[in-house]
């Protein structure tokens, strides 16, 4: 039957130093697991090696919830058998891959459990990690990995593989030759223990799980002897030990995520509930008589009744608002997948699986998601635990009508720290306020509120004193974890604040003293577990910095705008950003606002280094919005906008921002125009250098002309309707000129090659060689123009005519029956009605561009374009004009003139 076979990492191309590959050796609630390293090379590799040769049956693949690679491949390894066990000796066969989801749709807070149906044989198992799905929470594009697990069964007589046998225990093989009739108990050779799979270690109490597996071999053993009332009292058993040892390791991530944000009175309140109910269950299960480990083969009767106290009696004074939800009773053969560990944030999940997305057997195993980028230091890092359950607030029954009964007396150490409070309001009443008895604690603050507002003390140091005194039980009343008691203490300081300091006339002093006490405690509260704790002590702060008595000092923004520290609580530095960002869109940077470009900018870079992108996203709205308000003077705070700074996700986004808000292109908008307009430039020059090719083969004879090279292809010089006769015509004219010369002149024959001749202008020069004339027909000839729609190069006699049937846009022109120029579309019926065109004559040309009749033929066409009396509307008229014969233009041998 298939197991759990136990490997390690002997080779892995690259790791993070705080997510090492040694991770992935060992399966519990806090294995980290690994992650490559920052900006790595893609595919990675990890190689582990089995304890023994065996058979693949399953490997399981518990991915990142974030660092996600797009595609893992799997290889199975084997030695052959004459030579060394060793990895360099090792041959590969590939068995496939697995894609995985990018998580998009679970917002990153689902991990992927990938498990793969295998049958292969072999010592080395090679997973081939393809490159990572793109997200905003993985700035460093790495992949990472939790867990693997590789189910099979270890060869034992090589020599017959096809033998179901081979994979038996010696034992139980022994067993089944004695009774045949239990072959079928126990020569399973597809079935996998659900005790085998990943999700059960991954969310049980390593010494639980332990626990259970011996069991259920008890079970086994005590099925095999006929001994099915103990067989079933160990069946309720397990069931019962897995909810506890999920429950357990609940408490162990606590516990670690407590020591980790130096909460050590919650790490030690976990630790003694976990030992106490640990040793419960196990008395009440009484675990050595179903282990059997006096030897009895007939223990005592248990009683094997759902436990009905789950938490040891000396810590039932914390009560909960709600039982937490515990899964129905499983069998060992129950294949469900574990409850996963949740915040009080997440969605709640199916008890029922979800259907399978693929041909393999995979799931989707919930997980809580609040860093991105954890440092080595770390404890827990991806299993963050469910919120601390809060004191349960009074039934609507109950009253308080004052301080009655008689609290638990404060020890030596309590009374000398509230020495200040006992000295303005008595032993008994701060008594109650230490109390362990929420309901002391509130009733105190009451009665304190009571004496304060009716106090009538007139001398300034006992209006102080007693200020103190009362600020003093004010910032324990907001550390306090009952929601009544936090919120009489919110009620107690917004009426020192608005009543008791303005009542005595106390200076400005006195309440930055009260605001810089409690402020502190009201920014830690933000950090609390419970969201309306959060947002209480969120909206009150804000409340605060808008009171008549407060808002002149300024004291709140001055203490909200202290750069955070690196290692604070995502939860609570996220509350503060959140407070800042409200207090700026509030009141602004304004000389009295106690906000100001330099305290907003040093508090928000220093949030942009904090681990949690949520904190990371609030602090890039404010320097985005400070921006939109100040410009320049925010980019003074941050790193030189360069290439290796935009190299960093997060700095090149908001440079881009800053780009965008200039009206500036960004410079990624820059780079892919600039592309896009190079290979634009040298398609349209390609296409024209072929255009030409052929015109000058035409030209010299070597091919008949071609009216399609001179009409339909794109980019060249050409003159639609008259284009092959004249060409026809040039040709032969310019073939005579040439058979006349070198009659006259064998010398000159080079000065006349049609090469050095632009066959519309007429202009020759040395340097009209085809990339000469090609920048030529692009920029100069003066009897050419480019269309401003398609960029083609045409003459501009037939520009008209181009535009009517041949240009992309021609149907967004139509031909004006006066002047018979093409007129958009849009301007037609204004421009037919105006009738103010010039009128075209049959028996001239028609200039396009400066709307004038001109002298028919084609002579007519070159005076106008070219001569200095020309078309005003022609700039390379202009350009042809001033040319000289030092700009490119060699003078003609004497006695010849140059055909014009």
């Amino acid at each position: 039957m298939p197991r759990k076979l136990p490997f390690r990492v002997i080779h892995v191309s690259g790791q993070d130093e705080s997510y090492r590959a040694a991770e992935l050796n060992y399966h519990s609630p806090l294995t980290k697991g690994w992650q490559s390293s920052r900006y790595c090379l893609y595919p990675q590799d990890i190689v582990i090696q089995l304890e023994n040769r065996s058979r693949l049956r399953k490997i399981q693949i518990l991915s990142h919830q974030y660092l996600i690679a797009t595609k893992i491949e799997f290889f199975v390894g084997d030695v052959p058998d004459e030579q060394l066990q060793d990895l360099e000796n090792a041959r590969y066969t590939r068995l496939g891959y697995v894609s995985l989801s990018d998580n998009e749709k679970t917002g990153y807070k689902a991990r992927e459990l990938k498990s793969v149906h295998v049958d292969a044989i072999g010592l080395y198992l090679k997973l081939n990690i393809h490159k990572n799905h793109i997200n905003k929470y993985n700035i460093y594009n790495q992949v990472g990995i939790i867990a693997i697990n590789v189910i099979g069964d270890d060869i034992r007589r090589p020599t017959d593989l096809t033998d179901p046998d081979v994979y038996l225990d010696p034992d139980k093989r022994k067993a089944i030759e004695a009774d045949p009739s239990l072959e079928g108990l126990y020569n399973k050779p597809d079935f996998i223990s659900p005790l085998d799979d990943l999700a059960f270690d991954m969310y049980q109490d390593p010494e639980i799980a332990g626990i259970i597996r011996k069991l259920e071999k008890k079970k086994q053993e005590a099925v095999l002897q006929e001994r099915f009332e103990y067989a079933k009292k160990l069946k309720a058993a397990i069931s019962e030990l897995q909810k506890v040892g999920e429950k357990l390791g609940k408490y162990e991530v606590e516990k670690r995520q407590a020591v980790e944000n130096e909460d050590y009175d919650k790490a030690k309140l976990r630790k003694v509930q976990m030992d106490e109910y640990r040793l419960q269950v196990y008395k009440e299960l009484n675990l050595p008589d179903l282990l059997e480990t006096s030897g009895s083969r007939h223990p005592q009767v248990i009683d094997l009744e759902p436990i009905r106290q789950a938490t040891p009696p000396r810590l039932q004074e914390i009560s909960y608002r709600t039982p937490p939800q515990t899964p129905p009773p499983r069998t060992p053969y129950d294949e469900r997948p574990l409850p996963a560990m949740k915040n009080k944030d997440s969605k709640p999940t199916s008890d029922s699986p979800p259907p399978p997305r693929t041909p393999y057997d995979e799931r989707v195993l919930p997980v809580n998601f609040t860093k991105r980028h954890v440092k080595p230091t770390d404890l827990a890092k991806d299993f963050i635990p469910p919120p601390v359950p809060e004191e349960e607030d009074p039934a609507p029954s109950e009253t308080n009508t004052g301080i009655t009964g008689e609290p638990e007396p404060m020890g030596e150490k309590e009374l000398r720290e509230a020495s200040y409070a006992i000295d303005a309001f008595g032993e008994p009443l701060v008594s109650k306020a230490y109390s362990k008895t929420w309901s002391y604690r509130e009733d105190a603050l009451l009665a304190v509120y009571k004496h304060v507002q009716e106090s009538s003390v007139s001398a300034k140091e006992e209006c102080r004193n007693l200020l103190k005194a009362t600020i003093f039980l004010i910032k324990r009343a907001i550390d306090d974890k009952v929601y009544s008691v936090f919120k009489a203490g919110l009620h107690l300081l917004r009426m020192i604040l608005t009543e008791y300091i303005p009542k005595h006339k106390l200076t400005k002093q006195d309440t930055i003293y009260a605001v810089e006490k409690t402020m502190p405690n009201l920014l830690h509260k933000g950090g609390d577990t419970a969201q309306r704790n959060r947002e209480d002590a969120k909206n009150f702060v804000l409340e605060e910095a808008s009171l008549m008595e407060v808002k002149p000092t300024n004291i709140v923004p001055h203490e909200c705008t202290k750069p955070i520290k690196l290692s604070l609580a995502p939860r609570q530095a996220q509350t503060q950003c959140e407070i800042v960002e409200a207090l700026y869109l509030k009141l602004g940077i304004k000389s009295n606002t106690g906000l100001t470009v330099e305290n907003l900018m040093q508090f928000c870079v220093t949030a942009l280094g904090h681990n949690s992108d949520k904190v990371r996203e609030v602090a890039e709205r404010i320097i985005k919005d400070l921006y939109k308000e100040v410009r320049d003077p925010v980019k003074d705070y941050l790193p030189p906008d360069n290439e290796k700074t935009r190299k960093i996700t997060l700095y090149r986004q908001l440079f881009e921002y800053f780009d965008k808000v200039d009206g500036k292109p960004t410079k990624t908008d820059v780079k892919r125009k600039r592309a896009d307009d190079e290979r634009k430039k040298q398609q349209e020059i390609d296409m024209l250098q072929q255009q030409l090719q052929q015109l000058k083969d035409m030209a010299a004879g070597k091919q008949p002309i071609d009216e399609s090279v001179l009409e339909n292809k794109k980019g060249a010089p050409r003159r639609p309707s008259i284009a092959s006769k004249k060409m026809g015509q040039k040709q032969d004219a310019a073939k005579k000129k040439q058979l006349d010369k070198k009659k006259k002149d064998d010398d000159d024959v080079s000065m006349y090659n049609m090469d050095n001749i632009c066959i519309f202008c007429g202009e020759r020069n040395e340097s009209f060689t085809e990339e000469g004339l090609d920048l030529h027909y692009w920029k100069h000839c003066p009897m050419l123009k480019r269309c401003t729609n398609c960029k083609q190069v045409v003459e501009i006699a037939s520009y008209t005519e181009h535009l009517l049937t041949e240009c992309e846009a021609k149907t967004n022109y139509q031909k004006c029956p006066r002047c018979t120029e093409a007129i958009p579309k849009s301007d037609y019926d204004e421009h037919i009605a105006a009738k103010s065109c010039n009128s075209a004559r049959a028996s001239n040309n028609h200039c396009p561009l400066c709307h004038q009749n001109i002298a028919s033929g084609e002579e007519g066409w070159k005076s106008h374009l070219m001569s200095r009396e020309g078309c005003k509307q022609n700039p390379r008229r202009l350009l042809a004009l001033n040319k000289t014969p030092a700009a490119g233009k060699k003078a003609a041998p004497k006695g010849k003139k140059t055909p014009r």
